[in-house]
């Protein structure tokens, strides 16, 4: 699908994948909507790629569909929808101090799994509405993050990995679902990469997570997250897959 003219909409755009997914889909000429849980991140980026911000929270389907109408009503629905929105969570099932983390757990699979999943949602109903614009029927594309930790989760990431594991569990059956509206649905699975989240790591702590990446030896670069997106977006007959994005790594137990 050519990105040229498009209007996209990028979840989690405030930072990190997000907001690298958003300048470089503005690059390539499309119509951006920056949607974040913080207004003055959201608006930083717009700003900058000429864009729409919306604060909203995933999580809330309500104001989801708020932006969603917004967004039609201004320019229009979007042909693009990328989910970046998430949360890294680290709790082990079994603590030292014997307390349940049930709520740690819901609050992960609410927001990483949940929050793609009503983007997902929201997102294919837009779409669907759209005129094809080519011979096969094209509308639209829907990418979500997934993480390598649906495959190789670490100790302490149960639920981490278990709300990536459903995003990556899901993109076969949405797109199968979404094909007969002309609706393609694929997942990237990033590896460690140069975001808020990974930030504040120490750098003995950073040594030993690239050690574990065979080539390059270092963390991905938001914007290589976001030049899949684009090839994505614009190879016709990626649909249905989980692409790991993480230079051959595969992560130790802990």
């Amino acid at each position: 699908m050519q990105i040229d003219g498009a209007v996209a909409l990028v979840t989690g755009a405030g930072s990190g994948l997000g907001a690298a997914t958003a300048k470089r889909l503005a690059g390539c000429g499309a119509k951006v909507a920056v949607l974040d849980r913080n207004q003055e991140a959201a608006d930083a980026v717009a700003a900058e790629i000429g864009g729409l911000a919306f604060a909203a929270d995933v999580t809330d389907s309500a104001a989801l569909e708020a932006v969603f109408a917004e967004l039609a009503e201004t320019w229009s629905s979007p042909r693009i929808a990328v989910s970046c929105a998430g949360i890294g969570t680290a709790s082990r099932i079994l603590p030292r101090d014997g307390s349940l983390t049930l709520d740690l757990f819901e609050k992960t699979i609410k927001v990483n799994l949940i929050g793609t999943y009503a983007v997902t949602n929201i997102a294919a109903r837009a779409m669907a509405a759209l005129d094809p614009l080519d011979a096969d029927g094209t509308r639209g594309v829907i990418v979500n993050t997934s993480s390598v930790a649906c495959e190789d989760g670490q100790i302490g990431q149960a639920a981490y990995a278990a709300s990536k594991g459903g995003v990556a569990s899901m993109t076969l059956p949405a797109a199968r679902e979404l094909a007969r509206f002309g609706i393609r649905v694929m997942a990237i699975a990033p590896g460690l990469f140069e975001t808020a989240m990974s930030a504040g790591l120490p750098d003995d702590v950073r040594a030993e997570i690239t050690k574990n990446v065979p080539f390059p030896s270092r963390m991905g670069l938001p914007d290589e997250y976001a030049r899949l997106v684009q090839s994505i977006v614009e190879n016709p007959m990626l649909n249905g897959s989980v692409i790991r994005l993480d230079g051959a790594a595969r992560m130790p137990p802990k």
